[in-house]
């Protein structure tokens, strides 16, 4: 018992096992977030790839937007891959190449991933790739495709010198600031401040820009052909579009139907812009083979590293540990002594307490512990010494009769053979009492419950306790209230109660009354049996439950009863999932009570 504990089973062991195993997860949490910043620079990466597929897609729509062919795209796609470093290739339909930027090798069809990157068709842009730009509109067409709207040099000269003289003329009046001429995609100027258009109705006439060249005016004509027989063949209202592409009724027999018209005008500018932009082509934009960067690269020299910072941080870890485990160790070592002398008999065995840790509260518990124990010892030495000296008195009265009848002292007549009877009857009753609080100690009191009427059950102890109390000089009085129904064992339900009331007659003098009641508080039945005795004082009270307890100190047995009784009262309570109570006021009496859990049903009031 007193040898040292095997390593392999100490807590110390336990310890340096808990911190290796605490410096493996270190590490491996370290893996880990190098793996999710890794992830973080491939996510970048990606995000970046994605930035250029997007460049390299608006920048081939913008050049299919303003070329009928692809038969010139050759430079355009090289300088693309320069730029983003990736391999741009561009089929037809049949996956026939136009334009790769490879290495002096077009790639043969069957070289090409399986799926094209995206279609390029600046009459059906792609919204997810498409860069966004002013003008663009939810048709899907690139704003970059103008087709007939394409102003030749003599317009665009003329326009040209109109903004002039308007932008000269505005920044004169000193008005507006920021002015500057930009250019719409089919070359047409436009004056604008701060990046926004200057409106009509100014004195520098900025409306005359708007006017229609002939150019725009036979486009516009031709669209609005177009778009008029495609709603004449849906037998819908003809339109009248404007420069904008805005539209109104063009009489006033109907509305248009806005579906049909958005519908017609999109199908009217494909057709109108066909001929003009180059036809759909897939693009195929791939990365060439490298590796992606990350922090740091996982030579022989890093692998080193990374090792002895590994076995650095365990053997740091194992040594922290090894020093507190050991401090840690020492209140256990002083608690094992404690046990084993406890275990050796040493009753008043107990441990220092210091701190308010774990092992401090242990070392409390303990000492607590061993109080108890050393309490429950010497209570079970009293209550051996208690039984004795109860069986004592019954049995030495027992042997003086029969010595005095064999000796001839005392006849044996219907006296003596009463007086044997009663210190048979009075043992017997101490033998019960200990049965029961034996088996309730031991959990096997059994319980057999019905239906009990409270007003009924106390009737009972009455008439059982009246004649009693009437020869001590007290008058028993039943006072029951309303009745109730609850659900207990009858038989030991009137032996606890009866305990109390002959507890009661005893410890009341001539005179004096005692009272049984029953009344419901709340989720309880409360059973009560006053009385007008002497009463116990406070000192006392937490004891009247104890076995064998009396107030009065000479332990006699004038009052009656084993001693158990009350006792029995409050294991019953117990095993029917109650408890009892007592309260006194010495000089004028106690109540003793019984407070169980009521049952759901109350039956009609009694009194007594």
């Amino acid at each position: 018992m007193r040898g040292d504990i095997p390593l392999r089973r100490s807590l110390r062991a336990r310890l340096l096992v808990l911190s290796a195993l605490v410096s493996l997860c270190s590490i491996a949490a370290t893996a880990w977030l190098v793996a999710s910043l890794t992830a973080v620079a491939i996510g970048r990466e990606h995000g970046q790839v994605l930035a250029d597929d997007a460049r390299i897609y608006d920048a081939l729509v913008g050049y299919a937007a303003t070329h009928t062919d692809w038969n010139g795209a050759g430079p355009a796609v090289h300088t693309l891959a320069r730029q983003t470093g990736r391999r741009i290739t561009l089929t037809d339909q049949n996956r026939r190449v136009l334009a790769d930027s490879g290495d002096g090798t077009r790639r043969a069809a069957g070289a090409l991933p399986a799926t094209a990157s995206a279609t390029v068709d600046p009459l059906a842009v792609d919204s997810a790739l498409a860069a966004r730009r002013d003008g663009t509109r939810s048709d899907g067409i690139d704003p970059r495709a103008v087709g007939p709207f394409r102003l030749p040099r003599a317009e665009k000269a003329g326009l040209d010198a109109v903004a002039g003289r308007v932008a000269a003329c505005v920044r004169s009046t000193g008005r507006l600031s920021g002015i500057e001429v930009t250019r719409q995609p089919n070359g047409r100027p436009e004056v604008a401040f701060d990046g926004q258009a200057l409106g009509t109705g100014d004195r520098c006439a900025a409306n005359s820009l708007n006017r229609l060249t002939p150019t725009e005016a036979t486009a516009l004509a031709q669209l609005s052909r177009l778009v008029n027989d495609c709603l004449t063949g849906r037998h819908a209202a003809r339109v009248r579009l404007a420069a904008d592409l805005t539209w109104t009724a063009s009489s006033a027999r109907g509305a248009p139907d806005s579906r049909a018209v958005t519908t017609c005008l999109t199908t009217a500018r494909r057709e109108q812009l066909a001929p003009y932009v180059a036809s759909p082509a897939l693009l195929f934009a791939t990365a060439p083979d490298q590796k992606i960067a990350t922090f740091f690269d996982l030579s022989g020299a890093n692998r080193t590293r990374i090792a002895g910072a590994a076995v650095a941080v365990l053997l740091v870890t194992v040594t922290v540990t090894f020093l507190v485990g050991t401090r840690m160790v020492k209140p256990l070592r002083a608690l094992t002594g404690a046990a084993q002398r406890m275990a050796e008999g040493d009753r008043s065995a107990r441990v220092e307490v210091s701190g308010g840790d774990e092992f401090g509260r242990l070392a409390a518990a303990f000492n607590l512990m061993s109080s108890r124990r050393q309490q429950l010892e010497e209570m079970r030495r009293a209550l051996v010494s208690d039984v004795a000296h109860e069986l004592r008195g019954p049995l030495g009265n027992v042997r003086g009769w029969l010595e005095a009848v064999e000796d001839g002292v005392v006849p044996a007549d219907e006296g003596v053979v009463s007086s044997l009877l009663e210190e048979a009857m009075l043992l017997q009753h101490i033998i019960d009492d200990l049965r029961d609080l034996a088996a309730a100690d031991a959990g096997a009191l059994r319980l057999h419950p019905e239906d009990v009427d409270t007003a009924a059950l106390l009737a009972q102890v009455a008439r059982a306790h009246r004649a009693g109390a009437a020869a001590a000089g007290v008058e028993l009085r039943v006072r029951t209230g309303q009745g109730h129904t609850l659900r207990a064992d009858p038989v030991r339900l009137r032996q606890a109660v009866g305990n109390l009331v002959s507890n009661a007659v005893r410890h009341t003098p001539a005179g004096g009354t005692v009272t049984l009641s029953f009344h419901v508080d709340g989720a309880e039945a409360v059973f009560a049996v006053e009385d007008t005795g002497s009463g116990i004082g406070a000192e006392d009270l937490p004891k009247v439950f104890d076995r064998f307890w009396r107030a009065d100190k000479s332990r006699s047995r004038q009052s009656g009863g084993s001693g158990l009784g009350l006792s029995i009262v409050r294991k019953l309570a117990e095993a029917h999932g109650g408890t009892a109570h007592a309260s006194s006021v010495p000089g004028a009496g106690s109540v003793f009570s019984l407070r169980l859990p009521a049952g759901p049903r109350e039956a009609g009031g009694r009194d007594g």
